[in-house]
């Protein structure tokens, strides 16, 4: 679009600069709900646009209403540094942008950082939109509370909408056809939940959602945002929940968008040092602001609002907690007692966190943080950041670095797999397999494996095995369920043809019948976590290349037995310690021949007998397959 200058603008007139924003001035109301007031809002008359950019001299609105002529909006005179004004006769599905002068005098065309609607990509104007819809998940709504407890299982199936499936063409789907597909995928496979990479307007398809430049804007490249809300109620209706991948930590600095906004530093730092992420190559959230934090805020209780989505997924934590992330020495700013820690972001987080809980307490907040920064998921009250949960990517790193080791050095190199259980209940754990793990030459989970084929898949089911015992909730990215063999790339679909072989359709199976398990025994996810919900099992004999675990439920509930082999060589009698005595049924094997294994197993069930085994009250003998997971319980299959 070529908007040009009208007879009228400031910039012809030569009006004067308005005085700029003064520090201090009080603040307008809608705290941590300014969607309400800022941005677009239409009536049957027209539309009434609201912008902050308290520094610029001038300010007013171009659009298809005006035939991109600018009409000035005016300063509001309650010091909040906004300026407003109604335009006759702009209407829903119009595009618009802002235009401001600044201290200079020099004009720039931004999006509205409030709008609901973007153009579609490589188009930057906002778009005037109605957020109306009829939802029809209040039975999924009612219940959130129930299915999201702490005490629930949590499997969840993360996405990115461009490239899971499209059209025959290589156009994208619609977020409704992606919807009925994708809710028949999870149901099939027993996933509880969808994670979304960011699905907020972002102008460069390759950065996967994560440089956004409209915050309350879904891309138009799947359809409106009314599509994006049957999307969520057609997984509601299924029930399947929704969380959503949230970037407070950086924005680009493409010159439509937030950067600079007003010819300022407004959202972002003016000096580099804390401004400029070096990583990224983007600009950083000034979290010290008070209107930056609203601004923030307020996009999350939208998406959960407007939307109903579940939870928010945090993206960056450890970036925006630390001023020295990605920084060598000099390229930045301690704090005032001399350290790294940024007391701003600290704030802001826990503000995000008491003001989303307080709004929607049957949600969850997921922290991405990969430090050992304490008490991520611990109430703010108690010292903590407020998160509900957190990835725990020293499991991810240990774990996958262990899978990846040849079989026969994992003799010595114990500590990696058992190593999280001495911190398994310092937070509240999702263990994550996402997107991260499986692109810029990283390769597939299943291109890591060590061994031939039948050995590379083994030891693919024996991963997911361990981790779906492993307390935790769960999450896996697309293609993890049938075996990808080649690593992902945004820019085309999965290798669905891979489900026509038997040992990609085991693999499916396997999972499914995990996820399955998972949600019907308690053992696997009420105290997932509490360290009362595991113990380690030890075996007649040292072994570094088994693993045996228990798994509790609550009172009267049956236990899980878990055993592990991570090698390729068969266990036809390893003797394990029991809670208790009598008939453990064989519940789950990684290694039936249904999901493409050797048939090793325990004919269904073993004995436990009266014998104590190193302070236990009962053992048996197992029969453990090669590179298999058997999970036993003290009653049948629920």
């Amino acid at each position: 679009m070529n908007p040009q200058l009208s007879e009228t603008d400031p910039q012809r007139t030569g009006r004067q600069a308005i005085e700029p924003h003064r520090p201090g001035a009080r603040h307008a109301s809608h705290h941590h709900r300014q969607f309400e007031v800022m941005g677009a809002h239409a009536n049957e008359r027209g539309t009434t646009f609201t912008v902050w950019a308290p520094n610029a001299s001038a300010v007013g609105v171009i659009g298809a209403f005006n035939s991109w002529h600018c009409e000035l909006l005016q300063r509001l005179d309650d010091g909040s540094g906004r300026w407003s004004g109604f335009i006759e006769g702009a209407r829903p599905g119009q595009h618009y942008k802002y235009r401001l002068q600044n201290a200079e005098g020099h004009w720039v065309d931004k999006a509205d950082p409030y709008a609901f609607r973007m153009e579609h990509p490589p188009g930057t104007a906002s778009q005037i939109w109605d957020l109306g819809h009829e939802w029809g998940d209040q039975e999924w709504m009612r219940t959130r509370w129930q299915r999201q407890s702490h005490a629930s299982p949590m499997s969840i199936y993360e996405v990115h909408l461009g490239s899971w499936q499209r059209e025959e063409d290589g156009r994208y789907l619609n977020y409704r056809d992606i919807a009925l597909r994708l809710a028949a995928h999870c149901e099939n496979l027993g996933f509880t939940h969808v994670e979304l990479m960011p699905v907020a307007e972002h102008p460069f398809y390759g950065s996967w959602g994560y440089q956004i430049t409209g915050y309350f804007a879904p891309t138009a490249r799947y359809g409106t945002p009314q599509d994006l809300m049957v999307f969520v109620d057609t997984l509601h209706q299924r029930g399947i929940g929704v969380i959503l991948d949230w970037v407070p930590s950086h924005f680009p600095a493409d010159p439509h968008a937030l950067a600079r906004f007003d010819g300022t530093a407004l959202y972002e730092h003016d000096d580099p040092r804390l401004g400029f992420h070096p990583q990224w190559n983007s600009l950083i959230f000034n979290y010290g602001r008070y209107e930056v934090r609203d601004f923030l805020i307020s996009n999350a209780v939208f998406w959960l609002e407007k939307y109903h989505f579940d939870g928010l997924r945090v993206d960056a934590v450890a970036s925006m907690l630390y001023l020295d992330f990605a920084r060598n020495p000099g390229e930045w700013i301690p704090n005032q007692q001399g350290g790294n820690q940024n007391h701003d972001a600290v704030r802001f987080l826990q503000d995000l966190n008491a003001s989303v809980y307080g709004h929607f307490p049957d949600v969850h907040v997921i922290a991405e943080e990969s430090t050992a920064w304490p008490a991520v998921s611990r109430p703010v009250h108690h010292g903590g950041l407020g998160f509900g949960m957190k990835w725990n990517m020293g499991w991810m790193n240990d774990t996958l670095r262990y899978y990846s080791r040849p079989h026969f050095y994992r003799h010595w190199h114990a500590d990696d797999i058992r190593f999280s259980a001495v911190y398994a209940f310092d937070e509240n754990f999702v263990l994550p397999l996402s997107h991260d793990e499986v692109v810029y030459g990283k390769g597939s989970l299943l291109g890591r494996q060590p061994g031939d084929e039948w050995q590379r898949f083994a030891g693919l089911r024996n991963l997911y095995g361990y981790m779906w015992a492993h307390p935790g909730k769960k999450l896996l990215f697309m293609g993890g369920e049938f075996g990808q063999q080649e690593e992902w790339h945004h820019e085309r679909t999965l290798d669905w043809h891979l489900w026509a072989r038997p040992f990609h359709a085991g693999v499916a199976r396997w999972l499914a019948d995990l996820n399955a398990l998972y949600r019907r025994l308690p053992a696997l996810h009420v105290h997932d976590f509490e360290g009362e919900g595991f113990s380690w099992l030890p075996t007649e004999r040292p072994e570094s290349t088994i693993l045996t675990f228990l798994r509790r439920g609550g009172p009267g509930d049956a236990f899980a037995v878990v055993v592990c082999n991570l090698t390729a060589e068969p266990r036809p009698a390893l003797r394990i310690a029991l809670p208790a005595a009598g008939d453990w049924h064989e519940l789950l094997n990684s290694d039936a021949a249904v999901y493409g294994g050797s048939g090793v197993g325990n004919l269904g069930c073993v004995r436990g007998q009266d014998e104590p085994l190193h302070g236990w009250p009962a053992s048996a003998t197992v029969t453990v397959p090669p590179l298999g997971v058997v999970i036993l319980s003290n009653r049948p299959a629920p």
